[in-house]
């Protein structure tokens, strides 16, 4: 509770002090020997330069109405595991099973047509044989023989639509996964096109990184990699692809990272980092230092640690990376060797005490 109400306060007068040093007095207090500090060093660094990308669903399937009508019933939220053919979503059928109704209805006649032009035509091939009708009463029964054929396979086919449409209320699992979005509650009325639901895969994940083309050739000839979700873990990379070409607009080359089954699995739309072996060998990639993220002091977008200069204790702002467990990467604001104070509710007592002790010594 203390380290909550201490830091908000204090952070912006501390970055104002940080920035004004001459305003401090010459002589301070030494440190107190129970302040716990971290020397920053290098060896903490990852190997090679880390890329930032988004995880994203190998199968994702956004469902979407395909009839008109009125929600009736939705099975499941978000969050909710299905199996492939589970009913998700229902829309009133009313319209659509009147239509399959009529073109069955339709069919039906056309077919009792279709028997009796068939029948007709036999009995007129038959009696041309005994010149009893001319051949042009022959032609005409096949013309109608083939007309009412005609009818009743236009008949079939309108039932096959109508039965799809009745089909359409009717929304299940393409596959199984994971309910990713629900856009839709009962009583909503849709039509073709809107967003219903939206399903992903959770087994099968990737993570796409653009490079620069310089970088390319080194990555397609050494594809070894590992990633680095937002909550820490790392994984290694199932596959890694180098598409063939670049960009032309950015320059960049995507390359493709597909990701292993982990449980529980990342969620699609976070945040990575992937770090490539082949980088470790570019003089012009350097290493983000790894800190102990509770030693940082955080207040809104702003980010920075106490570190220990001259018997002092100075506020620095760090551009900060990815969190891996229980430590945070620093992209920029430290060196190697350099000394940072491990708590930061702790500094700021240790530099009020200082300054009040320089200031009665003033005095």
């Amino acid at each position: 509770m203390m380290r909550r109400s201490l830091q908000p306060l204090l952070l912006p007068a501390l970055l104002a002090l940080a920035a004004c040093g001459g305003n401090q007095p010459d002589a301070l207090p030494a440190l107190p020997k129970d302040l716990a500090t971290v020397t920053v060093s290098d060896r903490s660094a990852l190997p090679g330069r880390g890329w930032d990308g988004v995880v994203e669903a190998v199968r994702r399937a956004d469902l979407a109405a395909q009839t008109a009508g009125r929600v009736s019933a939705v099975a499941v939220d978000v969050n909710d595991h299905v199996r492939a053919g589970d009913v998700l979503l229902r829309i009133t059928a009313v319209e659509q099973d009147a239509g399959a109704n009529a073109a069955r209805a339709q069919l039906a006649a056309a077919q009792a047509a279709a028997t009796e032009a068939e029948q007709n035509y036999r009995r007129y091939a038959a009696l041309a044989g005994g010149q009893y009708v001319s051949r042009a009463q022959v032609d005409q029964a096949r013309a109608a023989r083939d007309a009412a054929t005609a009818a009743r396979n236009a008949a079939a086919a309108q039932l096959a639509q109508a039965n799809q449409q009745s089909a359409y209320t009717v929304v299940r699992a393409p596959f199984d996964g994971v309910v990713a979005r629900r856009d839709v509650e009962p009583g909503e009325t849709v039509a073709p096109g809107m967003p219903l639901l939206s399903v992903y895969a959770p087994d099968a994940l990737r993570i796409e990184v653009a490079l620069p083309q310089t970088r390319a050739e080194a990555i397609r000839r050494q594809t070894a990699a590992h990633v680095t979700l937002g909550d820490g873990r790392v994984l290694t990379p199932a596959a890694v692809t180098v598409f063939p070409a670049a960009d032309p607009r950015s320059h960049s080359v995507n390359v493709r990272v597909l990701l292993p089954a982990v449980t529980p699995a990342p969620a699609p739309g976070t945040t990575a980092k992937v770090v490539f072996a082949a980088d470790a060998g570019d003089s012009g990639a350097s290493a983000a230092l790894r800190i102990p993220a509770a030693s940082v002091a955080q207040r809104g977008e702003l980010s920075g640690v106490y570190v220990v200069q001259d018997g002092r204790l100075l506020l620095r702002q760090l551009r900060l990376g990815a969190r891996v467990g229980e430590e945070v990467e620093v992209i920029a604001g430290l060196k190697p060797g350099e000394v940072v104070a491990r708590d930061p509710a702790k500094a700021l007592q240790v530099i009020a005490e200082q300054r009040k002790a320089a200031e009665n010594d003033r005095d």
